[in-house]
């Protein structure tokens, strides 16, 4: 909830929907710290009907990182996962559970031009990039709270 758009608002004009999410659509997005030797990955998740962002982790490439966006998503109680098809998400996702291919993850897959269009050191060739690990990971962090989640930075 965006405690900011509802404190500026009359309470009758203010609609509640509760609906369980049942599918996640699931992408990681590359980007490096100083060199390409020093890559940075953003795992996230996304509502599959609405595009809204459930989850998200920073870190490297490696299973571990996607196994703590799974814990994240854990609480949602997903029923079905849509990615596309890399070795991590077959190792860790049951199969009747998971749809591996570029056909249905379309809505995640505009999440990365996005970012990469917000942030200047996420674009592939650029003379903007971080030279410590943790500044594109504030930044990152700062942008999907304020643009997903509302939270003012």
């Amino acid at each position: 909830m965006n405690k900011g758009v509802v404190e500026g608002c009359c309470p009758d004009a203010i609609t509640v929907e509760v609906r369980r999410v049942e599918a996640a659509e699931v992408d990681e997005m590359w980007s490096f710290v100083g060199s390409k030797a020093h890559q940075r990955w953003l795992w996230h998740a996304i509502d599959h009907l609405t595009g809204v962002v459930l989850a998200y982790v920073l870190g490297n490439r490696a299973d571990e990182v996607f196994l703590q966006l799974q814990k994240l998503l854990k609480p949602f109680g997903l029923v079905h996962f849509y990615t596309d098809a890399a070795g991590v998400y077959d190792r860790h996702l049951p199969a009747p559970a998971h749809t591996g291919g570029k056909l249905h993850p379309q809505q995640i897959e505009r999440k990365p031009l996005t970012l990469r269009t917000r942030i200047k050191r996420l674009a592939r060739k650029t003379i903007c990039f971080s030279t410590a690990g943790f500044r594109p990971d504030t930044g990152i962090g700062l942008l999907v709270n304020r643009y997903e989640f509302g939270t003012p930075v």
